[in-house]
């Protein structure tokens, strides 16, 4: 299904992972099968995303009930979403049950996996590059229900060795 706690993790391999409560289909899937798809969502499938949220039992297909369709996936056994901007196929690499300070479960899941097929929507694609602006995809930005739509990017280069070795300078000078 589409999802919105999720963050891309490593770049070479692209790695994503994706959080969510212990009795959700999509963690239980990924952990039983050692694979899922991240669907990119954006603003065209936040009310979909919001409907295969709801806690309705295993047995209730959430894609269909959100009116969502599938389509195949070709390097996971798990379909992706149909007309989404990015999807990536992915194979678990780590599952981790997420502890309190205390050492007690909080019944939520970090799942990791690695992609092994993307899926982009050549609609997206600016000069050889996904267009991420462009797509719109939401964010999820608290605890009640708020989300943002990316609209806007900017890019920061990280520093280059000479950069670093400039800025190490300022932090001795700063000593």
């Amino acid at each position: 299904a589409p999802y919105s706690f999720f963050n891309g993790v490593n770049e070479k391999p692209p790695m994503l992972m994706f959080s969510g409560t212990a009795h959700k289909d999509s963690v239980r899937n990924a952990q039983e099968t050692g694979e899922f798809v991240f669907n990119m969502v954006t603003r065209k499938f936040a009310e979909a995303m919001n409907t295969s949220c709801a806690a309705v039992p295993h047995e209730v297909d959430e894609m269909r009930l959100a009116g969502l369709e599938a389509a195949p996936s070709v390097t996971v056994k798990a379909p992706r979403v149909k007309g989404v901007a990015a999807a990536f196929e992915c194979k678990v690499i780590h599952v981790v049950e997420l502890n309190d300070l205390d050492g007690r479960p909080v019944k939520q899941t970090v799942i990791m996996g690695q992609a092994t097929g993307i899926h982009i929507d050549p609609a997206f694609i600016r000069d050889g590059i996904f267009d991420t602006a462009g797509a719109g995809p939401i964010a999820r930005c608290g605890y009640r229900g708020d989300y943002t739509a990316v609209s806007e990017l900017f890019e920061l280069v990280r520093p280059t060795e000479a950069q670093t070795q400039e800025l190490l300078r300022r932090w001795e000078a700063l000593k």
